[in-house]
């Protein structure tokens, strides 16, 4: 594909692709609260659902028969941001819904050979400027994900303490390297966090360890626990810090704010 020149969207904030191939490791659960703790702060936040499930939709609750204009549209070329976006029960967090039609794109924009530019081109319908744009990815390295790479500023990876960790990462950032080469120059890892960390378990501890042996400064010292509110949270359509402000988790994901927006100074300096 040409226009590896392009920058990402000028005006727009910064652009955080959250993403990871791999299912069922937190990414959702972190782009909802990690946007809503960031909206707390007093930024203005806007989330791009991009999975075909729809699942941050629903835990912000937007009901599916609300969803009127998506990212699908938007890809397609069918409508701009604005019409898309949508307000949250969260001040300052809005949201672009997602529907399963998004499951048909890759294969109707098989024959546009600038295809893993349609979300980043898409941004200059855009007219209100976010502090914050948090792509929610889908659990794969497919053309929704390469687009969210394409035009993102930079990628959290969500990655869940268990024994396959390192493995699915090591694909994941070969992925965003052949992106940064190819499509988005400017691409880079902002950081990685740890979900569904069990302090009483050995083997989160163990990963843990190996993932900051591996990856360093680029993992975020906040991890997330595993915490029952967290997963109670997105069935009344509320972040954990709407349902339950005091919880593990809401502070877990109030603290990894404070340090993301921590490190985006650094980056800037």
């Amino acid at each position: 594909m040409s226009g590896a020149n392009e920058q990402t969207p000028a005006g727009r904030g910064r652009v955080l692709a959250v993403a990871n191939q791999k299912g069922g490791v937190g990414k959702t659960t972190t782009a909802i609260n990690l946007g809503t703790a960031l909206a707390a702060s007093g930024r203005s936040v806007l989330i791009v659902d991009l999975d075909s499930q729809g699942n941050a939709s629903t835990g912000l609750g937007i009901e599916r028969s609300a969803r009127k204009v998506t990212s699908y549209q938007i890809l397609l070329g069918e409508a701009g941001f604005d019409e898309a976006v949508t307000g949250t029960a969260v001040p300052g967090l809005d949201i672009v819904p997602a529907t399963v039609d998004l499951a048909a794109v890759e294969v109707e924009l098989v024959n546009d050979p600038q295809r893993g530019y349609r979300l980043r081109r898409a941004f200059a319908s855009l007219t209100k400027a976010y502090d914050h744009v948090l792509i929610d990815c889908p659990p794969s390295l497919g053309l929704l994900t390469i687009n969210a790479l394409a035009a993102a500023h930079a990628v959290l990876v969500p990655l869940q303490c268990e024994f396959f960790a390192l493995e699915g990462l090591s694909q994941l950032l070969k992925t965003v390297e052949r992106v940064r080469k190819t499509l988005n120059p400017v691409l880079q890892v902002h950081g990685i966090v740890l979900t569904m960390y069990d302090r009483r378990n050995n083997l989160s501890s163990q990963v843990a360890s190996d993932v900051r042996s591996f990856m360093g400064e680029r993992v975020y010292e906040t991890v997330i626990p595993r915490n029952v509110r967290i997963s109670e949270a997105p069935s009344h359509g509320l972040p954990v810090l709407l349902y339950d402000v005091k919880s593990l988790g809401a502070q877990a994901y109030a603290h990894l704010a404070g340090e993301m927006l921590r490190r985006d100074r650094q980056l800037a300096a």
